[in-house]
Formats: structure tokens, sequence, C-alpha cells
């Protein structure tokens, strides 16, 4: 299998941890980096030794790149993943793909038109973590009725970032609030849930500087029910529970960092109590590597975070926003 010639669009913070890591992946070499300051490319392509830095239409433009990682604002991910699917690049795109559903349903089109594969960067669906956790749902060792218990969330400190700008899509909910939705999601989807009826039934939070700081929802569909909350002013666990007929699954960890993969799971079933290790990865070379899975068998999704999630994710995450935020500040 060739080397997949990587650009990174958006030299940032989570940029940084991409450009660590996609050396130990199988199939991934970092040719270049863009941005909309040509200047700050250049340092950050130095750093990690990338050939190649530019504008963002500049490397677009190029025929010696394959994909690119869109690590930029969340307000510019719908309009630059589409622009480099029409340049002939598969995209990689941090979460959320877009700040809304009506988005991802464009650049998902996009996909389809340019016959490319679109990722979306929920790293912990990416590791043999994610897959012991589905495998034991799929075998109904835990079964309906089910309920997911889950939250992730830290305390940001200072609020003048793009984290409390409305502008930028700011907020909880879009920030971390997509982690315990696409675990809930995942969830009830290697449970045999029909995502099409999952729904928020009710939703919570607090609101300060315009963007929401605290939020809760409780989601539901027929046998599966999940409780999920995120913060950007209070820390918060990043501990999941799946609890159903047979037994329970606890994750005191369920979304790893940026430099590893989670690594332990306790499942209990039938009144046995078993401690699960997993191999431990380095989640943004595992997401780097299921794009170019995805391109060498000429598909569009990844079969790790596939299309039906990604709109499901984003359709709730929609409906859990608009049951915080007021409309004026919407």
């Amino acid at each position: 299998m060739q080397k997949t010639r990587w650009a990174i669009l958006g030299p940032g913070a989570i940029a940084e941890s991409f450009a660590k890591w996609l050396p130990v992946s199988e199939h991934g070499e970092l040719r270049a980096v863009a941005s909309r300051a040509p200047e700050r490319a250049a340092v950050f392509a130095s750093r990690y030794g990338a050939e190649i830095s530019g504008t963002y239409a500049e490397i677009l433009a190029r025929d010696d790149i394959d994909a690119v990682y869109v690590a930029t604002v969340h307000t510019t991910h719908a309009e630059l993943a589409i622009a480099a699917l029409e340049a002939g690049k598969a995209v990689l795109c941090e979460k959320p793909l877009a700040p809304s559903a009506a988005d991802t349903e464009r650049v998902l089109a996009a996909a389809e038109r340019a016959g490319l594969p679109v990722v979306e960067a929920y790293k912990h669906r990416f590791s043999p973590f994610a897959r012991a956790i589905d495998r034991r749902l799929k075998w109904g060792q835990i079964s309906t009725p089910i309920q997911v218990r889950t939250q992730f969330g830290f305390a940001a400190g200072s609020n003048d970032t793009r984290l409390f700008d409305p502008e930028l899509a700011g907020g909880a909910i879009f920030d971390v609030g997509g982690y315990p939705v696409a675990f809930a999601v995942a969830a009830a989807a290697s449970a045999g849930i029909a995502l099409s009826g999952l729904h928020v039934k009710v939703a919570h939070g607090r609101v300060e500087h315009g963007v929401d700081v605290y939020s809760s929802a409780q989601l539901e569909a027929e046998g599966f029910t999940a409780y999920v909350e995120c913060s950007i002013d209070t820390q918060l666990t990043k501990r999941a529970d799946i609890v159903g007929e047979g037994g329970w699954i606890t994750l005191d960890n369920a979304y790893g960092d940026r430099d590893s993969s989670p690594a332990v799971l306790h499942h209990i079933h039938e009144g046995q109590r078993h401690r699960i290790e997993v191999e431990q990865i380095h989640p943004f070379a595992a997401e780097a590597d299921a794009v170019s899975r995805a391109l060498r068998d000429a598909a569009l999704e990844a079969p790790e975070m596939p299309w039906e999630q990604t709109r499901t994710v984003a359709r709730l995450l929609d409906a859990w926003r608009d049951g915080v935020m007021p409309a004026m500040d919407r």
C-alpha cells in the first residue's frame, strides 16, 4: 500500500498532536501544512519536517497531496472540507465535522460527488478499546433495555478563547459534548438500536458569554436511554457506564487523551466481573490509517466512524443546543 501524503489545514494545538503521531501510522506521511498566514504554516512545517507550506488555496491546488486533516475552528470545517474534496483530496476532519446537521450534509454530499472519503475525527472510536465495547454489545452480552451514562468536561480558565466565542461556534456542546453523544450513538448502533429513532428528550444547561458552558441531556430511543454531560468551565470525568440486561460495562476513562487510547474496561457479565485490557494505540495515527484504508478500498467512509453515526451525532447536537440556548443567543 502506497503512503498517503497528508496536508494539515490549520497549524494549531490539535494539529500539533496529529503531526507528532502521524509518523507512527502505517500508511501516512506529512507532506504539507497550510494556514491563512503562510509564515505560520512555514514555521509549523519546519518543526515537523513537512516539505511544503502555504495558504489553503496553494496547498489544495497541489497534485502531490492525497488527504487533508482539517484542524481549524469549527465554523471553517465545512467550507475547507468541501474545498478539499473538490480538489480531489480525502478528508479527516476534527469534530464536529460541521456545527450543524445541514452543513454536515453539505460535506457528505460533496464527498459523494467527489467519490472520496470523509472521516470525522472522534478519536476514541479508532482504538481496540472501542472495538471491545462494540463486540460485547453486538454479541448481546448486554442487551436492551440499555442505559448509558457518560460525561466529558474541563475547566478552561480564561474566557477569552474561541471556546467562549459564539461567532466561532464556541460552547461546551460543540467542543466536548460530541464525545459523550458519539459514545452513546455508537453504543446504540452496536446494540441494534435504530438510530433514526434516537432523539433528545430533555436538555438543560448554563449559558454565559453567549455560549453554553455546562449542559446535560437525555437521549432516548426504544429500548435505549443515554444521559450525557459536558462542560468547559467545570472539570468532569471521562467515565462511561453501559447498563442493560445481562450485565454492564464500566469505563473509568472512555475517551483517552491525545497521546494514547484507553486500555482498560470492566465488564460484569452473568455475575462475574472481568477486567479487560486492550492494546493502547496513538489515536491520531489510527485516524490517519482509517482514511488511508478507505482510500485504498475506494470507500466513502470508515467503519470506525460511519456516516450514519456522523449524521446522527450532528442531528442530536443540533437538538441539544436548541434545547439549551435561548433563541436570542443562537
